[in-house]
């Protein structure tokens, strides 16, 4: 089992988000959607950090497109979760599922 922590699940469920949109799965989006789903603030060295130790632990895969005007002529890096990071990602889920059954009179109960 490949551990992940809070903020690598949250980049991974971002990218198979954005995955699933015409933008793509790049930094500014993936980071946009965490902010927009979570109210986190997401410092891009934070992601950067983040999409490279995902990458190294391969659980995502990146790939340039094109070059862009708008950006100099560089291009965007584009990522998508692998069979590992899904198969990651399921486990993590299960864990927390586990840990929590019998918990809901707590975890249920509003303040």
């Amino acid at each position: 089992m490949t551990y992940l922590g809070e903020f690598e699940q949250l980049v991974l469920l971002a990218i198979l988000q954005c995955a699933e949109t015409d933008e793509g799965a790049y930094t500014v989006p993936v980071g946009r959607l965490i902010a927009e789903k979570t109210g986190r603030d997401v410092a891009r060295g934070a992601l950067h950090t983040s999409l490279d130790r995902l990458q190294s632990k391969g659980l995502v895969a990146s790939k340039l497109g094109e070059p862009l005007a708008i950006r100099g002529g560089r291009s965007r890096r584009y990522f998508t979760v692998t069979k590992n990071g899904v198969t990651a990602l399921r486990e993590a889920r299960a864990a927390v599922v586990n840990l929590s059954a019998g918990l809901e009179s707590v975890l249920d109960r509003k303040k």
